[in-house]
């Protein structure tokens, strides 16, 4: 299996751009993350040790990491985008506080059966899906 970033230098190649040492830092920075991470969110966390890097360098790259396979971006409903590495046969679904905007991941295998079950039953083949549960997190939800 390659790893992400000669799957980064190989999409690059092939769209005849550079892999820069910027970029390098921004997919390791962006795969060390874990979390959803905005271009804000990424650019600030970069900032502190590599003043050097742009806001557009940052977002541009982002959006090379989705081009390229490697990053999902999802929005929330925040009108944000966010990020996340693409993982080989995993699959999480969401739960968003529309106070703070935290985001949980979970995997519950019994939605999943359900998901199927449904589908089945109206002979529908499912390709993918996203499953977001919004609401308060238990911190905002004792704030109200």
């Amino acid at each position: 299996m390659k790893t992400r970033k000669k799957t980064l230098r190989d999409y690059l190649q092939l769209k005849g751009l550079k892999i820069t040492n910027q970029r390098e830092i921004i997919l390791k920075t962006f795969l060390d993350s874990r979390s959803h991470c905005s271009t804000d969110d990424l650019y600030i966390r970069l900032r502190k040790k590599h003043p050097k890097i742009g806001y557009a360098t940052v977002h541009r790259t982002l959006k090379l990491l989705v081009a390229s396979g490697i990053a999902i971006e999802q929005n929330f409903g925040d009108g944000q985008a966010r990020y996340e590495p693409v993982q080989d046969n995993h699959h999480h679904d969401h739960l968003i506080c529309r106070e703070c905007g935290l985001i949980i991941e979970f995997e519950e295998p019994q939605i999943e059966k359900l998901q199927h079950q449904v589908a089945a039953a109206h002979q529908f083949t499912i390709e993918s899906h996203r499953h977001e549960l919004y609401g308060l997190c238990s911190r905002c939800s004792h704030l109200k």
